[in-house]
């Protein structure tokens, strides 16, 4: 069967997701390298910010079987020394005939200067093969250099009748074990963990991923603009699986010091916004290199994010449990976000169904 650049593009996004996890706040980025016969001969992917990308580990791979070939990468090469040095001077010296690329880097130091230094120097250029996957993969490096803020991915855990605790203050068991270490694998995936303060309250979690491979700290994000959150909660006992970043004010840390300086004592670290919004501390936490956010909740930050406009991707488990009337409902109905979200993944885990989209938008 004849492979066309499309089959070979995919081969190279599957060799990317081996990065899953591990390259932030750096791309997923695979590359093969195909001989003018159309045998594989090398491939690599990107394995941890400040190691070799893609194309270094795949052109290593080739050899000199690379000479006269065909270099896919899913993202456009660097053209710039960074912790790394550019991998475009690498694929010209390395002889490669033509290079086909997913999608351009949206990053000012290389955006489109890889691609003309290439093309400057004999290499025939191809642009936007599997460009929509290319870009799906990279969501959070896209969102982070376009827009300054990380990623930010809903999840909830709901019952059939749509709520997310028995009652007000009741910290309620939902879902069932295995969409449990389903959320955790998720959590590995990403650079931090949010919730609002009266999550801490009522549920006092570690937000830790547990139970799976992870190979950089995780962050922890409490939003609370009030400083309600108590210096003994348990999140306070897991600081060596990564940083605690509680998000609040500058009216309220000036109004609060000594509670300031006891979550300070505890291993906290305090970031101030200028004003209490949801987008401007998303903007904070990306200034301080968070490329992915998973808000786990409550309804009350679920609801102010989702009017932000600043949710871009939703996973919702349902259970097959009923709460009744004195439960705590969600703060919207499960259809109309599910109505506002596009390629729908819906499977069971266990007993319960979990359903995952990414945000409609036009911009």
């Amino acid at each position: 069967m004849l492979l066309d650049d499309a089959d070979y593009m995919d081969r190279a996004l599957h060799v990317a997701a081996r990065g899953r996890g591990l390259t932030s706040p750096n791309p997923l980025v695979g590359a093969v390298v195909v001989s003018p016969d159309g045998v594989v001969v090398g491939s690599g992917y990107h394995r941890r910010a400040g190691e070799p990308h893609a194309e270094i580990h795949a052109l290593r791979s080739a050899g000199v079987a690379a000479r006269g070939a065909t270099l896919f990468s899913t993202l456009e090469p660097c053209c710039h020394t960074g912790r790394t040095g550019p991998c475009v001077d690498r694929i010209v010296k390395a002889g490669v005939a033509r290079v086909v690329i997913g999608v351009e880097d949206p990053h000012p130091q290389v955006h489109g200067e890889g691609i003309r230094f290439l093309r400057e120097h004999g290499i025939a250029v191809t642009v936007g093969v599997r460009e929509a996957e290319a870009t799906r993969m990279n969501l959070p490096f896209f969102i982070h250099t376009q827009r300054g803020r990380p990623l930010v991915m809903m999840k909830v855990a709901l019952t059939r009748d749509g709520y997310v605790a028995e009652a007000p203050g009741v910290r309620s068991a939902i879902t069932a074990e295995r969409a449990g270490h389903d959320s955790h694998s998720l959590r590995a995936e990403f650079d931090a963990v949010g919730v609002g303060s009266e999550t801490v309250l009522v549920d006092d979690p570690e937000l830790t991923a547990r139970a799976v491979h992870r190979a950089r700290p995780l962050t922890r994000v409490i939003f609370d603009s009030r400083l309600r959150v108590p210096p003994t909660a348990a999140i306070f006992g897991t600081r060596d699986a990564g940083p605690i970043v509680i998000v609040t004010t500058k009216v309220t840390l000036a109004g609060s010091p000594d509670r300031a300086a006891a979550l300070e004592a505890n291993g906290a670290r305090l970031l101030p916004a200028q004003v209490h919004d949801v987008t401007s501390a998303l903007m904070m936490l990306g200034s301080e290199g968070v490329t992915s956010l998973l808000l786990e909740g409550g309804p009350t930050l679920h609801a102010a994010a989702w009017r932000a406009g600043v949710v871009d991707r939703v996973r919702i488990y349902v259970s097959p449990l009923a709460f009744g009337d004195k439960g705590v409902r969600w703060f919207e109905t499960r259809s109309t976000v599910t109505e506002a979200l596009e390629d729908l993944d819906v499977r069971m885990v266990g007993p319960d169904e979990r359903t995952d989209g990414y945000v409609y938008r036009n911009d």
